[in-house]
């Protein structure tokens, strides 16, 4: 997802959709630790940065609320 779309969304959304790339993350990493190839490699890259934005999103949320 793209940066503007994730600001756009409220912090419940914002969380569940961290909750569901970790599952996927989660699910990458055990094809690869088993051996097999996964579909798509870049995915896990993927995962990971947006997991990031979401979490810098969620910081900068946070901040904005106490001042």
């Amino acid at each position: 997802m793209k940066i503007k779309e994730l600001k756009t969304l409220p912090d419940a959304e914002l969380k569940a959709k961290k909750v569901e790339l970790l599952n996927e993350l989660i699910k990458e990493r055990a094809q690869v630790a088993t051996g097999t190839v996964p579909k798509n490699p870049s995915k896990i890259k993927l995962a990971r940065r947006t997991i990031a934005r979401i979490n810098t999103i969620l910081a900068q949320k946070e901040v904005s609320k106490k001042a």
